[in-house]
């Protein structure tokens, strides 16, 4: 990269310095032409290792960057000094950035991994992909609705290899149930139930304030550039009930326990059943702790989806919290997945699963998911062959959009009409600015 500074990192850096110039994104050529052109110039051999950059280096930064450790990871960043120094020591050939703007300009990068909380996932996402570069993100893919759709549409757009970081689809287990619902073993399925066991623990050491209550001031740990990590949220002070890992439980970054593991447990139904959009979306929940602007404790939320073809509608019920479909302490799981058929039910989880039948029906064959080469793999080999994966942001994007629905609906307290096609709730105009959220001056997608 040139010593010389371009006019795009001139007006980036001018707006985290608050100078009053206006932001623009430099996009170069768009759509398949770029795509086409990235390709033809450097497309990587099935043989060659990948130069990857990987964004957020701790938690599910770091698994994620030892999932893909097979290829050459060349570029590291994060806000937080501490953090990125730590991921130097593994990777000690890697560049380090903390803006991920200068990481997106090494030179020769062919993809990134994203492993940031929720509010700072589609910008980078989206910016990487208009330059050319492959994605693999993090779950639940983004903040909001809109930005979910945007990188959907980026991605088709860009013709990029990605895959959303739902590592369970991976599994054997999944891809059993997968089989045994499509060949019919149930019948035809109409109902279905998700719970997710135990409760977030949202209490604060002594001495510091109530989760859920706002600081009026407060100044973040040495070396990190709180600014950046805020990126387009609202500016809030700094304060750790917000940040590292906390940020999930406050609507301003994150998306609460539905967001943490929807795209989990709802990815089997949605996979098992071809799931897409719902058509109506409710939820309740409560709160055991102040503030508004924190996610709740408990939850419900009635999902309705319309007929596939010749499969019936169905509804999807999700609970977390400590709230269950009755009865559903016979199956003795902590969490789980309920199908409910014409002449039976399967119970399932992360690693099990068992069938209830009423009688015996008969079924279609039993067609074998082949096993996954690992999730990570899977991205790694079709970046190579220019292939296709089982999470890529067109399925995982129907799944995301849906389980973030759940949330839009909760905030605003009303049932949901959904319009897929328009995104936008047809009988309540007010869940627009949670679809699509308004971003803090200076950041765009």
């Amino acid at each position: 990269m040139s010593d010389a500074m371009s006019r795009r990192q001139f007006l980036q850096r001018a707006v985290m310095a608050g100078t009053a110039i206006p932001f623009v994104l430099d996009r170069g050529l768009s759509g398949r032409a770029r795509a086409e052109e990235v390709e033809s110039s450097r497309r990587p051999a099935p043989n060659d290792r990948l130069r990857l950059g990987i964004i957020g280096t701790r938690g599910r930064g770091a698994e994620n960057a030892r999932g893909v450790a097979s290829e050459d990871i060349v570029a590291l960043c994060d806000i937080d000094e501490r953090r990125l120094a730590e991921a130097k020591k593994d990777y000690p050939g890697a560049k380090t950035f903390k803006d991920f703007r200068e990481l997106l300009d090494v030179e020769g990068l062919d993809a990134v991994v994203i492993s940031t909380p929720d509010h700072m996932h589609a910008i980078p996402a989206v910016q990487a992909m208009r330059r050319g570069l492959d994605v693999y993100c993090e779950k639940p893919l983004a903040h909001s609705v809109h930005e979910v759709r945007t990188m959907r549409e980026v991605a088709r757009e860009h013709g990029r290899v990605t895959q959303m970081g739902t590592q369970i689809h991976a599994g054997d287990n999944y891809r059993r149930v997968v089989e045994i619902i499509r060949a019919g073993k149930i019948g035809a399925v109409k109902r279905v139930h998700v719970w997710m066991g135990g409760t977030p623990d949202l209490r604060m050491p002594e001495g510091l304030p109530p989760i859920g209550r706002r600081v009026e001031s407060g100044t973040p740990p040495d070396g990190v550039d709180y600014d950046l990590w805020l990126g387009p949220a609202p500016y809030r002070p700094f304060h750790p009930s917000h940040f590292h890992f906390n940020w999930r439980y406050w609507w301003d970054f994150g998306n609460g326990v539905l967001g943490d593991f929807g795209c989990h447990y709802m990815d089997l139904p949605h996979w098992a059943l071809d799931l897409r959009a719902p058509v109506t979306v409710e939820a309740k929940g409560e709160k055991t702790h102040e503030g508004d602007n924190q996610v709740p404790t408990r939850m419900r939320v009635d999902y309705h989806y319309p007929a596939r073809g010749e499969k019936p509608p169905v509804h999807l019920t999700w609970y977390h919290g400590g709230w269950r479909p009755e009865g559903a302490e016979v199956y003795e799981r902590g969490s789980a997945v309920l199908f409910e058929g014409e002449h039976g039910r399967l119970v399932a989880d992360y690693g099990t699963h068992k069938l209830y039948v009423d009688r015996e029906v008969e079924s279609g064959p039993i067609e074998s998911i082949p096993s996954s080469v690992g999730h990570h793999r899977e991205w790694i080999d079709a970046v190579k062959t220019r292939g296709k994966t089982t999470c890529d942001f067109d399925y995982s994007g129907a799944l995301a959009e849906t389980v973030l629905l759940g949330n839009v609906a909760y905030r605003v307290g009303k049932k949901l009409e959904w319009d897929d096609r328009s995104l936008r709730a047809t009988n309540c105009p007010e869940a627009s600015k949670l679809v699509r959220r308004e971003y803090r001056e200076g950041w765009t997608l």
